[in-house]
């Protein structure tokens, strides 16, 4: 009997060993295995290297023929993490940490699935202000070994001006640089998906997009871009950052701080600007792109995002959004309880400084909206005033757009983040629950601190609900026996689930109608869409 109990162990992990291993027809690839029902295969390039002359251009798909020629039918080790993407600073910690040539994706899939499973998909695409960010910092091996029945993407994509610099004469002059490459690395990433997740398991036909603060900004911007078509079928999008995407032209001043920062300041023409550029050191670009933060002579729009390209983002999203040119896929949206972006308890000061275009009587209109006597002090006037308008409403705004066309869930998140001394439900609060007590930290680096029994039992809830929604298109048809049923949302009857611990045998979570007085000041936050850029 206990050679037959040892047979059979090493026929399990036979099978567990063969199940890490992916071939991708271009090359085969070993991947972790994280759990006795998950492989974790880290780091698979999606694109050639944007370095040397590819700096600061789009991304150029991955040349297959050139990784079968350089791995000559080897394994690629895939089960250790691989370099994220150079990242910005702060005022108080430089940046610099990571790689350029770091165009990966992580794939999280149930052991041993084929192509004939054709499992679900999850693309994720991580926060960070488009400033920062490591996938590692929000890993999914937990997801899979909770519900080995979806297939999960996580990718890394150009950050910070290595991701979006833009200058206008890049619309003329292509040879220059291309704008918005962080976020056509993105969609260079869902093709990826497209060609070559059948080999994990997953379905190209039923993809998920999902992201969070900056993530959910992208998401955002993939449901109203053009030339999306076919690259996903659902979405998600998670407290979306509703930041002024200001025009090539308003980035000029930013531009010319930078290069002057990197050394590369005061040449006859742009083109030997752009030289300099891709020339330079990352010792040079890293610290040129922390500068601009902390300082007022590049104009008002002092750090790189997306812009208004007339191309891959022709117009903003949210009168895309109003004028009904959406993607209609299936929506699940929603934001946190408290959250907000500014610090300052001044709204008018915040506001301004977080969507420079508002002009005196914009701002005046807004202490019409957000009087001081509805709230108890200044500070909960500005964090309720900026909290909606640059992230919390987006929810509603977008659930109006697109219920009348699909089925849309909408949630409001309203557990604090246990490691918050301030008690308040803030931004990020989900991803804490929801990635393990994850506490991400600059250059890549995160803390994951030990969860309660609650904590982990609340987490299981929400992974639950989310991985139903990329199943079926429903959080509720795999939702856990004791999480409350999700209700549909409709403008009509604007009802949501309200996501909030329990124990560890009991959801916490309910379902309320969004209150009218929400509902209109959403709906102003909605109508200054032309000074907010957003």
């Amino acid at each position: 009997m206990r050679w037959l109990s040892l047979i059979g162990s090493l026929a399990v992990a036979c099978s567990a060993a063969a199940g890490t291993v992916v071939d991708l027809g271009y090359a085969k690839f070993r991947g972790n295995l994280s759990y006795p029902n998950t492989v974790a295969f880290l780091g698979l390039q999606y694109a050639e290297p944007p370095v040397g002359d590819r700096r600061f251009r789009l991304p150029l798909p991955l040349n297959t023929s050139r990784v079968t020629a350089e791995t000559k039918g080897a394994i690629i080790d895939a089960s250790i993490a691989p370099q994220f993407c150079i990242q910005g600073g702060s005022a108080s910690v430089p940046g610099g940490g990571g790689s350029e040539d770091c165009l990966q994706v992580n794939v999280y899939a149930p052991v041993n699935a084929t192509k004939r499973d054709k499992l679900p998909v999850l693309v994720y695409i991580h926060g960070g202000g488009y400033n920062h960010g490591n996938p590692l910092v929000w890993p999914f091996d937990h997801w899979i070994h909770q519900v080995p029945d979806v297939v999960i993407v996580s990718v890394y994509y150009r950050l910070d001006s290595f991701g979006f610099l833009a200058h206008p004469d890049f619309a003329t002059d292509p040879t220059l640089g291309d704008m918005n490459a962080g976020i056509q690395d993105q969609t260079e990433a869902l093709r990826w998906v497209q060609k070559h997740i059948a080999a994990f398991g997953g379905d190209p036909d039923q993809v998920t997009i999902d992201g969070q603060s900056a993530g959910g900004s992208s998401i955002e911007i993939h449901l109203v871009a053009p030339q999306q078509q076919g690259l996903f079928h659902g979405a998600i999008a998670q407290s979306v950052y509703r930041t002024p995407l200001p025009t090539p032209e308003q980035q000029v001043p930013l531009f010319n701080f930078y290069a002057g920062k990197a050394g590369c300041g005061g040449l006859e023409t742009i083109k030997e600007t752009m030289g300099c550029l891709r020339n330079s050191s990352v010792s040079a670009l890293a610290p040129a792109q922390d500068a601009n933060r902390s300082s007022s002579s590049n104009g008002s729009y002092n750090f790189w995002r997306p812009v208004v390209d007339d191309k891959i983002i022709p117009k903003r999203p949210t009168p895309s959004i109003l004028t009904g040119d959406i993607h209609p896929v299936r929506l699940m949206v929603g934001s946190c309880s408290n959250e907000t972006l500014s610090t300052s308890p001044n709204m008018n000061a915040s506001l301004s400084a977080f969507f420079p275009m508002l002009s005196p009587t914009d701002i005046a209109e807004y202490n019409g909206v957000y009087p001081l006597s509805a709230y108890a002090n200044t500070s909960e006037q500005a964090r309720v005033a900026t909290g909606e308008s640059e992230l919390r409403c987006a929810a509603e705004i977008m659930a109006d757009a697109w219920s009348p066309h699909v089925t849309t869930y909408v949630y409001r998140y309203n557990t604090a983040n246990p490691t918050d001394a301030s008690g308040l439900v803030e931004h990020a609060a989900e991803s804490w629950m929801m990635f393990k007590g994850t506490h991400d930290g600059p250059n890549g680096t995160t803390t994951f601190i030990p969860m309660t029994p609650s904590q982990d039992a609340f987490a299981e809830e929400l992974i639950a609900y989310w991985l139903s929604f990329v199943r079926a298109g429903n959080p509720n048809t795999f939702k856990l026996a004791r999480a409350p049923t999700w209700p549909q949302y409709h403008p009509g009857a604007p009802r949501r689930v309200v996501l909030t611990e329990g124990t560890v045998v009991a959801s916490g979570s309910t379902v309320e109608t969004i209150a009218r007085d929400e509902a209109g000041r959403c709906a102003f936050v909605a109508s200054k869409f032309p000074a907010q850029q957003a």
